[in-house]
C-alpha cells in the first residue's frame, strides 16, 4: 500500500482539540495511558497465544520498553504485544467506538486534573500523547503477519493522519512522541522513571529503560590535564534495566504492600484519580483456589446505570490475563466494583460460555459477593464516630483509642458510597435472594423526619411508636413530591415516621422485600389506611359513620369517574387535602406504571382508587352542586397532580378550572 492520507472521525477531531487545549495541567498522565495500552497489547497476545503458540515468534518474554532521544526530541514506548495490521491501525487510531467522545465531553467539569482522568475511562488514552507531542508516529506489525506487512501511522493531531506499509521485523507496536519544546523534560531518565514508579509500578510486565552512567567531559586540550574539560553528562550504557516492580500486586503478601501501593494499583485499573473507599485482598483456599483484590470506588462512573456495561473485574488464570470484563465474577448490582480475580483452577482457554456454567466460577462469584458485602458492612459500622455509652445497669461502654482511630479513618465513607451507589445496590433485592437480608440492612432512606439518606430499616424499627405494626413508606418521583404527598397527612398528624423512597428502582426492588426482621413493609399509597392500635375507637367510629352518610355521594362520584377510578371511598388518611389516589394492596402503583411507559415497556392501565376527605369543604360542597361533574373530575386530576402524574387530558382540566373560576 502506498502512503495515503485519511481524515479523523469527527469525534476524534473534537477530542484532539480538547486534549491539546484543555488537559494540560496534569501532563504526565499521557505516559500512564500509553504504558497501560502497551501492557494490554501484551495481555492480548498472551491470551491469543493460548490457542496459537506460534504468535510468540520465538520471543515469549513480553515487556514494554521506554526510550528517549534528546537530540531528536522524541520519547518512544515500545511493546512486543499483539500489534496491529494496517486496517486495525486505521480503525483503532482514527475512530472511537460509539459516542465515546460525546459522553466524554458531557462529563467534563472544568477541573483540569479531574477531566484528565476521564481519558482512560472512555478508552481514548492513546490521544493523551498529544498533550506533550505535536506529532505522533506509530509503527506496528500484528503477531503472525509477515515483516513487510508492518504499518506506519503519523498524525500532527489536526484533522487527518497518514498511513503506509513498512517492513518491521519485530511484532508489536512503537509509539513515538515528537515532543513539544515545553515538554522536553520528558526526554530525561529521572522524569520518566518517576512517572513510571508513580503510576505504573504495578504493571505485571517488565517496563525497561536503558541504564545511564555519568561520563566526565572531554579535555579541552588533551595535552593539558589542567586546561579544563567540556561539561560531563549522563550517557546510555546499552544495558537495559527494569524500572518497575514487574510482579502482580495481588500475588504479593499483604504485609509487603503499602496502602499507597494498593491505591495506585486501583487508579491504574480504574482510571480514577481518587483513592478507593475500601479494598479487600485475600487468597481463598479450599475446593476452589483463587486470589481476589477488590475495590469499592468513591465516585460513580458515567455509565453506572447501564446494566449492559462491562464489569470492572479482570480475570487472570495462574497470572495469565484472560479477560477485562468478567461479568460472571460478580452479580450485576455490584458492577461498580473494580479489581482482579486470579484463579488457580480454571483452564487457560476459558470462554465466556464456560464462565457461565463453571462450578468454580460460581464459587468465586459467591465468595467475591460476600467479601464486597462484608466491606460495605464494615463501612456502615464505622460510618459515625463512636461515643462512650452508659447502659441501663450503669456500665460504661468505653471506646478504645484503636476503635477511635479506625472510626475516624472510615467515618463518612459509607454515606459517600451510598450517595453514589445506593440506587444500584437496591437492585440486589431482586437479583440476589441469598443475600437479600444483608442488602436490606445496608439500605438508607430519607424520611418524613429527615431529608438525608441516613435512615436504615433498623433505625426506623428502633423508634417505631408503641402499637405500630408496620414499617410505612411512600414512593414518589422526587423528595418534594414524597414529603408533601397528601397520603402522609394522617401519619404526620400522629407523628408516625414514613420512609421516603424516590429512586426509580425502589418500587420494583421492594416487591422482593415484604418485611424487615419480621416487621412487614407497608406502602401508604396502597390499600385502605389501617393504623391498627394507633387509631383510637372514636376515629374508627367516625370514619364508619362518614362512609355510611356519604354512600349516595360516593355512588355519584363513582359513576362520574367510572372511566378513571376503580372505586371511590371515604378515607381517614387525609387531614388538609380533599382527595388522594391509592391502589389496591396487590396492584401496580401509578408511579411504576408511568415509569414503565416512559421507558417504552408494556405496562397495564392502572385505575386507581379515589379516596376523599369527608370533612373537607370542597367535598362537602359536591352534594347538590350544579357543577358536580366538573368538580368530580377536578378532584381526581388534582389528586393525580399531587402524586406527580398528569391528567390524561390537560386541556380539559384547564377548561374545567377556568369555568369554575369564572
Amino acid at each position: 500500500m502506498t502512503k495515503q492520507t485519511l481524515s479523523f472521525q469527527a469525534e476524534v477531531a473534537q477530542l484532539l482539540h480538547l486534549v491539546t487545549h484543555s488537559l494540560y495541567s496534569n501532563k504526565e498522565i499521557f505516559l500512564r495511558e500509553l504504558i497501560s495500552n502497551a501492557s494490554d497489547a501484551c495481555d492480548k497476545l498472551r491470551f491469543e497465544a493460548i490457542n496459537d503458540g506460534g504468535l510468540y515468534e520465538n520471543d515469549a518474554e513480553l515487556k514494554v520498553k521506554v526510550t528517549f532521544d534528546q537530540d531528536a526530541k522524541t520519547l518512544t514506548i515500545t511493546d512486543n504485544g499483539i500489534g496491529m495490521s494496517t486496517q486495525e491501525a486505521i480503525d483503532h487510531l482514527g475512530t472511537i467506538a460509539k459516542s465515546g467522545t460525546k459522553d466524554f465531553v458531557s462529563k467534563l467539569s472544568g477541573d483540569q486534573k479531574a477531566d484528565s482522568q476521564l481519558i482512560g475511562q472512555f478508552g481514548v488514552g492513546f490521544y493523551s500523547g498529544f498533550i506533550v507531542a505535536d506529532k505522533i508516529t506509530v509503527e506496528s506489525r500484528r503477531a503472525g503477519m509477515k515483516a513487510e506487512e508492518g504499518v506506519r501511522w503519523i498524525s500532527g493531531g489536526a484533522g487527518d493522519f497518514e498511513v503506509e506499509n513498512i517492513t518491521r521485523p519485530a511484532r508489536g507496536t512503537s509509539v513515538i512522541l515528537h515532543l513539544r519544546d515545553d515538554a522536553m523534560d520528558y526526554a530525561s531518565a529521572w522524569k520518566v522513571k518517576g512517572i513510571i514508579n508513580k503510576y505504573s509500578d504495578h504493571i505485571s510486565l517488565p517496563i525497561c529503560m536503558e541504564k545511564e552512567e555519568w561520563k566526565d567531559g572531554e579535555l579541552i586540550n588533551p595535552s593539558d590535564e589542567q586546561g579544563g574539560r567540556q561539561p560531563g553528562g549522563m550517557v546510555k550504557t546499552g544495558e537495559w534495566e527494569t524500572v518497575n516492580k514487574a510482579n502482580a500486586i495481588w500475588a504479593r503478601a499483604k504485609k509487603d504492600i503499602t496502602a499507597d501501593e494498593y491505591a495506585e494499583f486501583y487508579k491504574q485499573i480504574s482510571h480514577d484519580f481518587e483513592a478507593p473507599l475500601a479494598y479487600t485482598h485475600n487468597r481463598v483456599e479450599g475446593s476452589t483456589e483463587y486470589t481476589q483484590l477488590l475495590y469499592i470506588p468513591g465516585k460513580a462512573p458515567f455509565d453506572l446505570y447501564n446494566r449492559e456495561k462491562s464489569a470492572g473485574v479482570k480475570l487472570y488464570v495462574k497470572r495469565v490475563f484472560i479477560m477485562d470484563d468478567a461479568e460472571a465474577l460478580l452479580p450485576t448490582y455490584l458492577r461498580f466494583v473494580k479489581g482482579v480475580v486470579d484463579s488457580s483452577d480454571l483452564p487457560l482457554n476459558v470462554s465466556r460460555e464456560l464462565l457461565q456454567e463453571s462450578r468454580d466460577v460460581k464459587a468465586i462469584r459467591e465468595g467475591c459477593t460476600k467479601r464486597v458485602l462484608g466491606m460495605l458492612e464494615d463501612l456502615a459500622k464505622h460510618d459515625k464516630l463512636p461515643e462512650a455509652t452508659i447502659s441501663a445497669e450503669g456500665v460504661t461502654d468505653v471506646v478504645t483509642e484503636e476503635e477511635k482511630t479506625e472510626a475516624a479513618t472510615n467515618a463518612g465513607k459509607f454515606t459517600k458510597f451510598y450517595n453514589e451507589f445506593g440506587a444500584v445496590l437496591k437492585e440486589g433485592l431482586g437479583e440476589d435472594y441469598a443475600n437479600k437480608d444483608r442488602i436490606a440492612k445496608l439500605l438508607r432512606f430519607a424520611s418524613s423526619t429527615t431529608d438525608t439518606l441516613s435512615v436504615s430499616f433498623a433505625d426506623y424499627k428502633a423508634r417505631m411508636k408503641e402499637g405500630q405494626e408496620a414499617i410505612y413508606f411512600i414512593t414518589a418521583d422526587n423528595a418534594a413530591a414524597a414529603k408533601n404527598s397528601p397520603q402522609l397527612e394522617v401519619f404526620k398528624k400522629k407523628g408516625i415516621e414514613v420512609l421516603l423512597m424516590t429512586d426509580r428502582v425502589d418500587e420494583w426492588a421492594l416487591n422482593y422485600l415484604q418485611d424487615f426482621d419480621g416487621t412487614p413493609l407497608q406502602s401508604v399509597a396502597k390499600g385502605a389506611v389501617d393504623l391498627g392500635k394507633l387509631q383510637d375507637e372514636t376515629e374508627k367510629k367516625a370514619a364508619e359513620e362518614a362512609a355510611e352518610t356519604f354512600k349516595p355521594l360516593l355512588a355519584k362520584l363513582k359513576e362520574a369517574l367510572k372511566d378513571k377510578a376503580e372505586d371511590v371511598r371515604v378515607t381517614t388518611r387525609l387531614v388538609d387535602s380533599p382527595a388522594c389516589l391509592v391502589v389496591q394492596d396487590d396492584g401496580m402503583s401509578t408511579q411504576l406504571a408511568r415509569m414503565l411507559k416512559q421507558a417504552g415497556q408494556a405496562a397495564p392501565d392502572v385505575k386507581p382508587v379515589l379516596e376523599v376527605n369527608a370533612e373537607h369543604p370542597l367535598v362537602k360542597m359536591l352534594d347538590g352542586s350544579v357543577h358536580f361533574n366538573d368538580l368530580a373530575h377536578i378532584l381526581f386530576d388534582q389528586a393525580l397532580l399531587a402524586e406527580g402524574g398528569l391528567p390524561a387530558d390537560p386541556a380539559a382540566y384547564v377548561k374545567r378550572v377556568n369555568a369554575l373560576l369564572l
